[in-house]
Formats: structure tokens, sequence, C-alpha cells
């Protein structure tokens, strides 16, 4: 007899099948297990026209805003040519969770009658498919986050963001997967699945933003919203290729999410950062624009006041520093080498790249991983309970009822906070007292590694603990030949263990 997730889940899987037109069904789909790249299969489907094919490949969000505003596409045959590729990518990776593909269509069709009918777009974004993970709620639609308790129970109102998008005329056209519990860096849980990675099945695709990563890398979204909070931005960014930025907290609408934890535990923990995953840097710049724009802090509270004009510019030419490890996992060689060649490449163009030195980076994994949890898990493991569901493979071994933190152990861990914080102001003055307006480092120290192998989240968790915001930008595909190289140094510790035995594995598998 099946067990209460169970019965979900099949629901749950059949309700997203259905809402998939059989014109847009793949007659042999891959198996799930394939290590091959399944990115050119929209291109040779057949089930795209060739101009549906030229408005998701040629353009970003920004270039469609401008093909919109000016007639040269509508909203309506932009969104369903980016509907049946999101289709698509859904069959080849399982990135999607919720399929509003009517919602969508429906929604541009009005968009392109106000655009007639006013001659002036309702937003920046008038008629720009976004996609969103599935933490973000949508009034109708439910917001799962992969765990089946959750499903069959749509949200009321909209987070804060969705109103923010809406009203800038965005047209949102569906949802996508996540980890169970949102605490693992694969994608995978009982309710809908794992999701793969386009270019190899055999590799993570990150998380916990892992399906929008998918859906943006196989060009069945422009422009995602992802969320992060040791790394699920910008690591499923790292994972597909793309662009990914986790901005401070407070500058882009966090409020109404479906979080894992007890509602309001997050206001005592580290704060999630909302931001985008594109294709595009400029389609990053895009939305955060159109956020500050909204004036977000008149919808949540927690956001703070900050138009764009105002925001902070660098006069000249940025004094860049660079990391090259922090003190807890050294990075393998092939990370070295593109870090060295990104350094090469900015000394080319005209740009200082200083060395930083930042010993204390090594105590902000331990830091914010103490922040993780504080409720001692229970709200999330109550959920599970609740229909039986069990927990993923990769999480059985590693997350466990607790006693809940404190509150003066809350307290304490706050004080330690604030004091690395102060302590680490001080990397931002090179040794000649000059200011130091960014810096590079790894996004984290091996390439993508395969499923369920991703090895700590020191290199992205430490912006979250110290609220920096942080990006990952592409630099080239691993190739063959940055496998050579040894490690310098004695292993560090059982991370550092762990993440070297990752340079015995072939090429393949990365």
């Amino acid at each position: 007899m099946a067990t209460p997730w169970e019965t979900i889940a099949t629901k749950k899987r059949a309700e997203q099948r259905s809402r998939i037109p059989q014109a847009w069904l793949l007659p042999n789909p891959p198996s799930s297990s394939t290590t091959s790249d399944v990115r050119s299969i929209p291109l040779t489907s057949g089930i795209l026209s060739s101009h549906e094919l030229t408005i998701t490949s040629n353009h970003d969000a920004t270039a469609l805003a401008a093909l919109i505003r000016d007639r040269t596409y509508s909203a309506t045959e932009v969104c369903t040519a980016f509907c049946k590729r999101a289709a698509l990518a859904h069959q080849l990776t399982n990135c999607l969770t919720e399929i509003l593909f009517d919602h969508g269509i429906a929604r541009a069709r009005w968009l392109d009658a106000e655009l007639a009918r006013t001659g002036r777009p309702i937003g920046p974004l008038h008629g720009v498919p976004v996609s969103l993970k599935d933490t973000f709620k949508i009034r109708g639609c439910d917001s799962s986050i992969g765990i089946a308790s959750l499903a069959f129970k749509p949200a009321e109102q909209n987070s804060a963001l969705v109103d923010i998008l809406l009203a800038a005329g965005a047209v949102l056209y569906c949802k996508t997967n996540v980890p169970q519990t949102l605490m693992a860096l694969d994608s995978d849980n009982w309710l809908f699945g794992r999701v793969r990675n386009p270019r190899n099945g055999a590799v993570t695709a990150g998380g916990s933003s892992g399906g929008e990563g998918a859906l943006v890398a196989m060009r069945g979204s422009v422009l995602g919203v992802g969320t992060d909070v040791g790394g699920s931005i910008r690591i499923p960014a790292m994972c597909n290729g793309l662009y990914g930025v986790k901005p401070s907290a407070g500058r882009v609408p966090y409020a109404g999410q479906q979080g894992s934890g007890a509602p309001g535990s997050e206001a005592v923990g580290l704060m999630a950062s909302a931001g985008p995953i594109a294709g595009s840097l400029r389609d990053c710049e895009l939305l955060l624009r159109v956020v500050a724009e909204a004036r977000p802090w008149e919808r949540d509270p927690d956001v703070v006041y900050g138009l764009w004009e105002e925001q902070g510019r660098i006069e000249g030419k940025p004094l860049i520093g660079v990391v090259r490890e922090d003190g807890l996992i050294r990075p393998l060689p092939p990370v070295s080498k593109v870090l060295e060649e990104t350094v090469q490449a900015l000394r080319t163009a005209g740009y200082e790249v200083v060395e930083l030195d930042t010993p204390l980076l090594k105590s902000c994994q331990s830091l914010a991983n103490r922040f993780f949890g504080t409720d001692g898990n229970n709200y999330v493991l109550d959920l599970l309970a609740s229909t039986s569901e069990p927990l993923i493979p990769w999480l059985a071994s590693r997350l466990r009822r607790k006693t809940p933190v404190s509150a003066s152990a809350l307290a304490d861990l706050h004080a330690r906070k604030t004091a690395l914080e102060t302590e680490m102001l001080k990397i931002w003055t090179d040794k000649k007292g000059r200011r130091v307006d960014a810096f590079i480092c790894p996004v984290a120290p091996h390439p993508v590694p395969p499923i369920d192998r991703w090895n700590g989240t020191s290199y992205t968790s430490s912006f979250v603990l110290l609220d920096y915001p942080a990006g990952t930008i592409p630099v080239r595909d691993f190739v063959e030949d940055d496998i050579h190289g040894e490690i310098e140094g004695d292993v560090l510790n059982s991370w550092d263990k762990i993440n070297r035995e990752l340079c015995e594995l072939p090429f393949h598998c990365f």
C-alpha cells in the first residue's frame, strides 16, 4: 500500500504532465540517467518553429524587452516560444515544479492588448517571461518546495517580489525545482525528482536554485529568480555556466517566501537574498534595477531604502583584489588555473589586481553552519513526518532533530558574527592604504562535481555570513588539459581531504 507522500507525489506529477500540451511532448525523451549534453535537442526536435528558435536563442531579456516595446515581437509570441522551450527543458532535465503556461499566455495576450490600446508598455519588463524558484508564492499556485505535505495547498497571496514583477509587466509562466528541505546543493526531492544538468547528467545542476539554473541553461527561460543563503544562486550559476547575483540582504524583497524553517526563523538566523540567474550580466542588472526603482521598501519592511540611481558608483578603474584560497579548502588545479587566467586577463585590460590575505575567511563556514537549523530542524522534519516522507539519501545521514538554539546561544552567535564582520573590514584596504573596490575568488574549490559530491560551501556561505553582495561570472568551460597539476601543501582537514579525492576522478566525471 502506498504511503501518503507517494500518493501525493503520483497525483502531483500527473497534474504536472497534464499541463504540457501533447504537441509539445518529445516522442522519445532520453533516459534520466544519460550523461550526454541535451542542450541542442530543442533545436532539432521540430517542436519549435524557426521563428520561435530565434526568439528563444538569439536574445537576452534586455533585448527582448526592447523588441516587445517596439512591437517587433508580441508578448504572446515570445511567451508561447518560451513556454514551448521550457516544456522541452523540463522533459530533458526535470527542472520545473509548477507549470503555468496557460496563465502566462493569457497574461501575454492582455499585455499585447494594453500596449495596442494605450501605446505604452505596462513597465520595463513588459512581456518578458520570468521564471521563479518554487519558494516564491504566486496566488492560486502551490509552493511545495519538493515536500509532499505542502502540495495542493495553493498560496493565498503573492510574494512581495512577485507583485513587483507583475507591476513591471513581467510574464510569470513556471516555477522551478529545488532540493528537499532546501538544504542540499543538488536539487533532488521525492515529490518531483532530481534536476539533471543539461551539459552532463552525471554532474550536479546545483542547488538549491538548481531547477532555475537548468532551465536558463536550456534557454527555457531568459531571466530567472533564485534565492541564496549559502550559495543557492551562485552554485547553480556555476554549474550551468550562467551569471548569478546574490545581493546583500535587504536589497531585493524576500517577504512571502515558502521556506523550510519555522515562519520568522529567518529573522534570527542568516538572512537569505533573492537575485537573478541569467545568461547575460546586463540582465542581472536589469532585474536589480527594476526592483530598486519599484520602491520595494514599501512592500517589504525588511528592504532598505535605495533607488537605483542613488547606488554608489566607482570613479575611474576599480582596484581589484584576488583571494586565491580561503584557508579551509585548497582549490584544485583547474580552479586555480582559471582564477590565474582571470587575474592575467584583468591586468592585460589595464586593471590593477592586488593579492589579499584573508585568514579570517576560514572561520566563516563553521560559524555560518551554526546559524543553519536554529529551530533544530523540527519544523521541516515535522512536515515530512506528516506524510511519512523519508529524507532523500544525501540528507538522510546529515539532517537530524536537535534541540532548538537557545536565546542566549543565538545572541552569542550574532555577537561572534558582528566581531568577524568588523575584523573583515580590514581586507578592503591594501598594503599601500588604498581602498579595494571588489575582489575575485573561486565559487568552489573544485569544478562542477558528480551528483551529490559538492564539497563544502566555504567559498559561498562566507559572503552570506558577512552580508557582502556576491556573484558568479562564467569564464570558460573546463577542459581535459585542466585536470593536470598537483596541490601543494599538506591536507588541511577532512573537507580538504575529500576535495583532493575529486582529483582522482576521470575527466568525463566532471
